[in-house]
């Protein structure tokens, strides 16, 4: 992994200090429901949480890149208090009344888009008002980090840009993680609305869902991530698995933030109503 000699404004931060390199997640969310609902991945995500601070360093800072933030060029959230998006519909009250008041770090935007554009030439947007932190986001971040105490920055997506860009301005944000900065990008693997089935178990999924998660699954496993920028080559089954590519996007931004040789691990290997893969992957 590179080394920080070269970050400009990161080193002027004293909230970003020097640390052992964090690790990157990425999580498959799936229904916003189950960001309260007491089920496996809820449960899972409390777990993975409770390890920072344990058996991990505390993050100082959370970079989060949601499928749900998709805008004309890149942003990032620059405000000292981010809002709760509620970014969605047909649900319960009990998920419009859910709030994750964790604070932003305008100063870290700024050092992250300056970081960026130097080493670069991409610019990155500060958003002061616009969006905050949208379901992507908080689903998986609030039983992680219950708290809200850890200064949270969201990254947009451009869906205008080739899967390439995506994943090489990932490889940017890379040196941000031995500055106590988790990634967490957050979207799914398999992700076909329209073809959900409510009523099916999570050991069920349509044959086109499961063979690509599990050609996804390969590449990862076999350290393979430049392979991840081409899922559209698969043909038919990646249209399957995304008529729209959004949800898959955040893969990039984890995969593309890691180095091939690091120790990675599956979480989640399920699917919520056939359609949806829930699988997660953990590298460092």
């Amino acid at each position: 992994m590179s080394t920080l000699t070269d970050l400009g404004a990161l080193d002027q931060l004293p909230s970003l200090q020097k640390s052992d390199p964090m690790p990157v997640l990425f999580m498959g969310h799936g229904s916003p429901m189950n960001a309260i609902g007491d089920n496996d991945y809820r449960r899972s995500w409390q777990a993975l949480g409770a390890e920072f601070g344990s058996s991990r360093p505390r993050p100082q800072l959370i970079l989060c890149i949601s499928a749900h933030w998709l805008t004309e060029g890149w942003w990032l959230t620059a405000m000292d208090r981010p809002k709760t998006i509620h970014d969605f519909g047909g649900f319960p009250q009990e998920l419009f009344d859910v709030q994750y008041p964790a604070p932003g770090d305008a100063a870290a935007a700024r050092a992250i888009s300056q970081m960026v554009r130097q080493r670069a030439s991409v610019p990155l947007g500060l958003d002061k008002d616009a969006w905050g932190l949208d379901h992507g986001a908080w689903s998986v971040l609030k039983p992680m980090f219950p708290d809200a105490d850890i200064p949270v920055i969201q990254l947009s997506m451009d869906y205008s840009r080739a899967p390439e860009d995506h994943y090489a301005l990932a490889g940017q944000l890379k040196a941000l993680r031995q500055r106590g900065v988790l990634i967490v990008a957050s979207g799914n693997i398999v992700h076909n609305l329209r073809q959900m089935q409510r009523g099916a178990s999570a050991s069920q999924a349509y044959d086109w869902a499961l063979e690509f998660d599990q050609t996804i699954g390969g590449y990862l496993q076999q350290g393979n991530l430049d392979a991840l920028q081409r899922f559209q080559k698969l043909g038919q089954v990646a249209k399957m698995a995304h008529p729209t590519h959004e949800h898959y996007l955040p893969l990039l931004y984890a995969a593309g933030a890691t180095d091939p040789r690091e120790p990675m691990r599956f979480m989640n290997t399920s699917f919520q109503g056939g359609s949806i893969s829930m699988r997660s992957v953990i590298w460092g």
